[in-house]
């Protein structure tokens, strides 16, 4: 991931209408991606706290990454979008700078992300949050509607304690 100048994303142009927030963009070009500050972030985050650069750098290369660029092109938000582009998408690791914060640009990166084209006609688009319900619920994210249907293997701490990994 290095950095390059900022290009307007093909897919927001495609999109009709859509209009981007006053000085800031989104990308979904991994090489547009800023690593380090999203390292910096997550790995300080409640729910991936301590993960390992390694391992965070295989999540972000198997999966559909959007960034929120700045006119100067900093990075100062992400999301990512794991899914296999036919039935079924989760979202994570969503985070918008604290500086940057209340601009909308937590909508502006959730709308994109909803809007792209390979993300179309998705059976089940799913997420898990502590907290930014409201947000989703704006966008159509609903409670789980039948949550006794739903199950998980979770290990909260994983990045706690060491271990070795083949990525």
């Amino acid at each position: 991931m290095k950095a390059r100048p900022f290009r307007r994303v093909q897919f927001l142009i495609d999109c009709g209408g859509y209009e981007l927030i006053k000085d800031y963009k989104i990308s979904s070009n991994y090489d547009d991606m800023d690593f380090k500050k999203i390292h910096a972030f997550i790995s300080s985050s409640y729910w991936a706290k301590n993960i390992p650069s390694k391992i965070l750098e295989t999540a972000i290369q198997n999966s559909m990454c959007f960034g929120v660029f700045s006119n100067t092109n900093e990075q100062v938000g992400f999301a990512r979008v794991i899914t296999d582009k036919a039935t079924y998408a989760y979202l994570a690791d969503v985070f918008i700078a604290e500086e940057h914060r209340g601009k909308g640009l937590s909508k502006l990166i959730i709308e994109s992300i909803l809007r792209h084209p390979q993300l179309q006609g998705l059976r089940r688009f799913s997420l898990v949050t502590n907290g930014a319900q409201s947000l989703y619920r704006k966008f159509g994210f609903n409670n789980l509607a039948h949550p006794d249907w739903s199950m998980e293997i979770i290990q909260p701490d994983i990045y706690l304690k060491p271990f070795t990994t083949s990525v």
